[in-house]
């Protein structure tokens, strides 16, 4: 069973607090991206077991987060090197060694990085296979802070004299370890540093000068179990040193400068990688597989290829062969052999040799490459056992059918690309007869069809050429009884032949049905069998713990931001009275207080500090909080509106005054545009009106402003100052808007005037010279000069006014 804690009366399983520190990081992550996070793509040890692998997924459910992989951490930190060196990866293959030394584990895994081809496209993708892998997970860079905590204890001891000893003392000892790890990594860059703590125990200070040499010699003996999982590694990939192409360091312990000695010894002073970030590595890895597996991202393709190592079987006892006590004998059936590839296809396993309900184990093969300290910390070898159920009944049934034949049973066993071992489920497999009648029978029923049916046409005929021969007899008297038997008997052979080429066709057709039943294969029947599996290793946390551990959390969360609001809220108002009191004694806060104001403010600035101080506690609900700083804030409100309004009034009344400028300078512009006619008389008063009843407002009001006291409602406010700055600049910008789209008259346009005008000119020097023109002529005459006279008044003012334009314009009004 999974390991349970206690804490108050409540028990936490390890899956419920892994989900507490899951959904921590959701919500670090989630602040940082500002947006929600939901798929999670998740890390692990390579030598992590099924037991430990199911208590992650279980994990991720109870945090409530959509698991896409667990994923190995030497593949991701491979990955993430393979994604950012993809031009550098070809098709000669690359190996490369990563070798992480963490806090608590140490593992070496040998990768291969080639570019291969794929039949169907023809592109050619990087691949990243697994070779081989090693691990130590019971040393690391903790083991190396624990030896130099230990050498501070010793100190301490020999150089204070206290009542009780130090390692009695968890805070103490807390920290020491505290400093051992600051001290390691300061020593990993510095070859001499002094540890310090204060009050370290029993008011005692503690202070020693450490050397790089001594924390060298406290770990020297780690040098085999730091090397050991690069010897594994090699072996499992049956490579030797010299065909590792690159060794690249990860994790925080590689950085100690004796452990980068051990491993550039073992592999002759080849020279190391650091140039993978150790904090981010694994991370950005994960990151690009997550990518590669959600929809909502599109990445270059890059396979990933990884091992199983621990191999996996199938343990039943046959049911026909026998040993010498006459007993089962026991057979083992690999499925998921060792070095196999992740992801893996699904297997099947047959059984033909059960008729009734049987079991079988799922176990860990045999595992040669792990030590015997490793074996037991693997833990159990048993992963489950399945129960196959309803055989026995069902087999009963189906082989008392006629034709029917048992072919075995199949169960469907599936490694996803977690790494997790399911039993999809298992069928009878049952083989049964075409579902149609014999090939004789069928035959021998045409062939007494046919027959029957020729009978009948034989009867017809006679019939019909009797009816001929009494209707010849009939019409011609004179015919010979001869005559009527020969006709017989070409009747009676014209039927023989009939019969005889019938029987032929059917022969024919009987012969191919019969290839054709011969080649019909028999009918496949697939029935579900009933499958209960028994987990043997680590029994999973159940559906029910998985909902109380759910609701747990939540209600933590729901407490949590309790906890926060209630904070926020007291901060606030003790900020707020701290705040107040100070400024209720400076005399730029206090003018614009009125004395009643004032004294209602000190008095309940002094109320509230004075009940923070004695009566809140940890009980003390957050509404009282909010109320108190809501009667501040109502007793402030009239304060801050005459301090906000005498701040900001300056500079409104300096963009009035601004504006006024502009909207006179474009009054005088648009004044002297009467030539193009751009804006009308309308218009041009409508700004000039709005222009002066705006100063004369600003003029009252300032007036009146300049009366008050600060401790007065405002006369001129803010609000009021800029509708009125928004009025003249929406027509002034509406003028402007004007003018820009507006066309001018062009030329030829006054060229046609003055063309007609000289013409109509000319034709009326000719009428008033001419003394021979009929009345008629001369009434269309007369009637024709009253609009020639009035363009020729209009062309004498637009000449006066284009006179009137050749004045020199003063640009600067522009």
């Amino acid at each position: 069973m999974s390991r349970r804690f206690c804490r108050d009366g409540e028990i936490y399983s390890v899956e419920s607090i892994v989900a507490m520190i899951l959904r921590r990081c959701r919500e670090v992550v989630e602040k940082f991206a500002k947006q929600p996070v939901r798929d999670v793509v998740i890390t692990v040890p390579v030598f992590f077991n099924q037991a430990e692998r199911r208590a992650l997924v279980a994990a991720t459910e109870i945090a409530e987060l959509n698991l896409l992989q667990l994923l190995n951490d030497h593949t991701a930190a491979g990955l993430n090197y393979g994604a950012f060196r993809r031009k550098e990866i070809t098709e000669s293959a690359q190996i490369l060694l990563i070798y992480d030394v963490g806090a608590t584990k140490v593992t070496a895994s040998v990768l291969e990085y080639v570019l291969v081809e794929e039949k169907k496209r023809g592109e050619k993708n990087p691949v990243m296979t697994t070779l081989g892998v090693g691990y130590n997970r019971m040393v690391g860079g903790f083991e190396i802070t624990q030896r130099l905590r230990d050498i501070f204890v010793n100190n301490f001891r020999q150089t204070k004299k206290t009542k009780t000893d130090i390692t009695t003392n968890p805070r103490s000892m807390a920290k020491m370890l505290q400093e051992a790890e600051r001290v390691k990594i300061v020593l990993s860059a510095n070859v001499n540093f002094t540890a310090q703590i204060e009050s370290v125990h029993e008011e005692q200070d503690f202070t020693m000068s450490v050397t790089r040499a001594m924390l060298e010699d406290a770990i020297s003996d780690l040098e085999v179990k730091l090397v050991q999982p690069i010897v594994d590694a090699l072996k499992m990939a049956d490579l030797s040193p010299e065909k590792v192409n690159q060794v690249v360091l990860m994790g925080g312990g590689s950085r100690v400068p004796l452990i980068q000695e051990f491993v550039q010894t073992f592999f002759k002073k080849k020279e190391l990688g650091k140039f993978l970030n150790t904090d981010e590595a694994i991370a950005m890895g994960a990151v690009y597989q997550a990518a590669h597996l959600s929809k909502g991202f599109k990445v270059k393709k890059f396979d990933v290829r990884d091992l199983q190592i621990f191999p996996i079987q199938v343990d039943f006892v046959s049911a026909h062969n026998k040993d010498e006590t006459g007993a089962g004998r026991l057979i083992r059936r690999p499925i998921y052999p060792m070095k196999s590839f992740m992801p893996a296809s699904k297997k099947v396993l047959s059984f033909t040799s059960f008729t009734e309900d049987f079991s079988m184990n799922v176990n860990y093969g045999e595992m040669r490459q792990l030590s015997a300290d490793q074996l037991m910390e693997f833990g159990s070898l048993n992963i489950s056992e399945i129960k196959i159920g309803g055989v026995t009944d069902l087999y009963v049934k189906q082989t008392a059918k006629e034709g029917t034949v048992f072919k075995g049973i199949k169960t469907h066993f599936d490694l996803d690309n977690s790494g997790i071992l399911h039993v999809d489920g298992a069928e009878m497999l049952l083989e049964q007869p075409p579902k149609s009648e014999s090939t004789l029978a069928s035959l021998a029923g045409k062939i007494t069809g046919l027959f029957s049916s020729n009978n009948k046409l034989d009867k017809t005929k006679n019939e019909e050429n009797q009816e001929n021969l009494e209707s010849e007899e009939t019409n011609d008297k004179s015919r010979s009884t001869v005559d009527t038997a020969e006709n017989q008997t070409k009747i009676e052979k014209a039927a023989g032949d009939n019969v005889t080429s019938s029987a032929l066709f059917l022969f024919q057709t009987a012969t191919n049905v019969a290839e054709i039943k011969l080649d019909e294969k028999p009918q496949q029947i697939k029935i579900s069998l009933k499958l209960m599996e028994s987990i043997l290793d680590v029994l999973p946390i159940s559906d029910s713990e998985i909902n109380i551990a759910k609701n747990r959390i939540a209600e933590f969360e729901r407490k949590e931001k309790e906890k926060a609001i209630r904070e926020e809220a007291h901060h606030d108002l003790e900020s707020l009275a701290v705040d107040l009191s100070d400024k209720l004694t400076q005399d730029e806060f206090s003018r614009f207080l009125t004395a009643d104001e004032h004294t209602a403010l000190q008095k309940k600035v002094s109320q509230v500090k004075t009940w923070l101080e004695d009566d809140v506690d940890i009980n003390t609900p957050t509404t009282e909080f909010v109320q108190n700083k809501k009667t501040i804030d109502e007793l402030l409100r009239p304060v801050k509106v005459r301090i906000t309004e005498d701040q900001e009034r300056p500079a409104m009344v300096t963009e009035l005054i601004s504006m006024f400028n502009h909207t006179e300078m474009f009054l005088l512009f648009a004044q002297n545009l009467t030539e193009a006619e751009v804006f009308t008389e309308v218009e041009i008063n409508t700004l000039s009106n709005l222009l002066d009843g705006t100063k004369s407002w600003l003029a009252a009001k300032m007036e009146l402003q300049n009366k008050l006291k600060p401790t007065d409602s405002p006369a001129l406010t803010v609000s009021e100052g800029k509708e009125k700055l928004m009025s003249l600049d929406r027509e002034v910008k509406y003028l402007l808007n004007k003018m820009k789209f507006s066309k001018p008259k062009s030329k030829k346009e006054e060229k046609t005037k003055e063309t007609t005008t000289e013409s109509n000119e000319t034709l009326s020097e000719t009428i008033e010279g001419s003394g021979t023109v009929s009345e008629e002529n001369s009434n269309e005459a007369s009637g024709d000069a009253q609009p020639l006279e009035s363009d020729v008044k209009k062309n004498e003012e637009l000449k006066d006014g284009e006179q009137k334009g050749d004045a020199p314009h003063d640009g600067s009004e522009l």
